[in-house]
This record gives structure tokens, sequence and C-alpha cells, in this order.
């Protein structure tokens, strides 16, 4: 009887045992781990084109658990993909390799109902570099969206409506991947429709408490933002410019030094542009020092003078109470 205790607490141990060694093995390691994130997707030759039907289609079985992977995501491309607020999900679709360079992975993001396709870069050392907006897929019946990646690694996003009898319109986005600036910067476009057409700001929601932090605007389409940089004296900056009706657009994003009170300057290594910034406490001018061709079109220099934009007042908790 007494032999029979013992192999039976013996043998309760061994179930114990197994089970903490299973789910050793099946416990994820905290934090984010380039390594391990990279295993998740199936490498993909060039060119590669996915479609908003492939998209829709697509049947996910892999889920990407790390937590901290959601900070690559930066919060106005998630409020134009899906609803403010809103907390997707994300999977594994393909990567696609620089040799010894870069490597871009195409993630799938969910919430609700709702789609998108985000390329997200990595630097040769796996470090995060930025997020695209790859594919967003619309809620209109007559349009459809593919997007591709060619030989040279150049993306370009196409949107298609039919217009009936045959007829169809397309507009067009190219962009290529400033490795340097660590940003995707447009070089081509063709608006299918300028009146929807929204300006995505990739560093809206950081902070801008410093001196000249903010954003200056020109008209409705035209836009410098600064926020907050890694010390007093540096600061980030997106600047989007569209002029003769849309014909010529133009986009920078990277760090700009300030050199004087008023003054700073873009100036980053592998990148021929030199952007100077000249402050006032009511607006910014801006005036290429060196050619910036790279981040514009023909004949629409990054330049002109952006009044700042009046912050909208936080709305009181509580009305004041009035005196008697």
């Amino acid at each position: 009887m007494l032999f029979m205790i013992r192999v039976g607490y013996v043998f309760f141990f061994c179930i114990i045992l197994a089970c903490n060694n299973e789910e050793a093995e099946t416990k994820e390691p905290k934090g984010f781990v380039y390594e391990q994130f990279s295993k998740l997707f199936l490498p993909a030759s060039l060119p590669y084109q996915l479609t908003d039907a492939g998209l829709e289609k697509r049947r996910d079985t892999t889920l990407i658990r790390s937590i901290e992977f959601a900070q690559f995501i930066p919060d106005s491309i998630k409020n134009k993909a899906f609803t403010k607020g809103a907390k997707p999900k994300y999977y594994p679709i393909v990567k696609i390799q620089v040799p010894e360079a870069e490597a871009y992975f195409l993630v799938k993001a969910v919430a609700g109902s709702k789609r998108a396709a985000l390329l997200v870069s990595f630097d040769k050392e796996g470090s995060y570099a930025a997020t695209f907006p790859f594919l967003l897929p619309d809620a209109d019946a007559a349009t459809s969206q593919n997007s591709s990646m060619d030989k040279s690694y150049t993306i370009t996003r196409n949107v298609i409506r039919k217009k009936g009898n045959e007829i169809t319109e397309e507009g067009k986005d190219v962009y290529v991947y400033n490795n340097d600036a660590k940003q995707f910067t447009l070089i081509m476009t063709d608006l299918l429709d300028e009146k929807n057409a929204e300006v995505i700001n990739p560093i809206d929601t950081l902070p801008h408490t410093r001196k000249f932090g903010g954003d200056y605007v020109q008209g409705k389409r035209n836009i410098v933002s600064i926020r907050n940089g890694r010390t007093p004296n540096q600061a980030l900056t997106f600047v989007h410019l569209e002029k003769n009706n849309g014909e010529c657009t133009g986009e920078l994003k990277g760090e700009i030094i300030f050199t004087s009170s008023t003054t700073a300057v873009y100036r980053q290594g592998g990148d021929p542009c030199v952007l100077q910034f000249s402050f006032s406490s009511s607006s910014v001018t801006l005036r290429e020092e060196q050619g910036c061709g790279n981040h514009r079109g023909l004949d629409c220099p990054l330049e002109g003078t952006y009044s700042k934009k009046k912050e909208p007042k936080p709305k009181s908790s509580a009305k004041k109470s009035r005196k008697k």
C-alpha cells in the first residue's frame, strides 16, 4: 500500500513538471524581440502586389503578440485606417529584405470589420525605423485599390474608380524609402479626388511643449509641424505642401537643429536637402539653401511663410461659479 502511494506521488510530480515545462516553452519573452518577430513572416520576392480584395479574403492564423509592437504604429495612421482610439490586432503577411540593408515587414491590421496593410521598416541592425500605410481600403464600392513594391523598392499605391459605361479614373501615389532619414518620401502623385485626400501628419501626437512647437499652416493643405526633439536645441518636423491645384506636392520629415534663438536647419547625412527655418512668435518661413528635389516635385520648392495655428483651448471640467 505504501509503495502504491509513493508511485502515485511520483506520477503526480511528473505531471506537474511536464505542465511547467510546456508552459515555459510556450511563454513568450517580455518586450519586443526582433529575431522572433522576423520569424513570423514568410519572405516575398519582388515585384510584390496586394489588392484590397486580397487583403479582405486573407485568412490569418498567427497573431503578433508583442504588446510593444503596437508602439511602432503612429496614432495618425491608426486614426486614418480605423476609428480614433481603436486597438487593432496585427498579423504577419510577408517580409521583404534588402540585401545588407533594411527590411520591410508587411503587417495586416484588423479592428472590427476594418482592415489595413501597414509596411514597417527596420534597419540592418534590427532597430525600428518607420511605418507606412501601404494599403488602406475605403468604404466606396465604386473603387478598388492595389499597392505594390517593385524591384527597385519603389512603392506605388493605386486607386481605380468605376464611373459607368466602362469608364474608369485612376489615382496614383509613388513613394521611396530614405534609409538615412528613416522616412518614406512621396516622389510622384496623381490624385484621384483632391477634395477627399487627407494629409496624414506622422508626428501629430508627439509633444510640442517647447518654444516654437506647434503647427504652422498656409491654406488647408500646407503644413509645417514642429514637435519636441531629443534636446532643447533639436526639434522634429514634418512638412507637407501642395501647389498648383495639387499638381505639385512635397513632403519632408526629420530632425532640425537650432542654429540661433530663432533659426533652425534641416540637414541629414545622405540627404542633399538643406532647409532653413526662421521662426517668429506667429509664423515660420522656410527657405531651401540646397536643393530638396528628392522631397518634392519640380518647380515647387519647400519655401514660403506659414502662420502658426492657434491651439484649441482645453475644455473646463467644471463651470466657474458666478459671483453674486
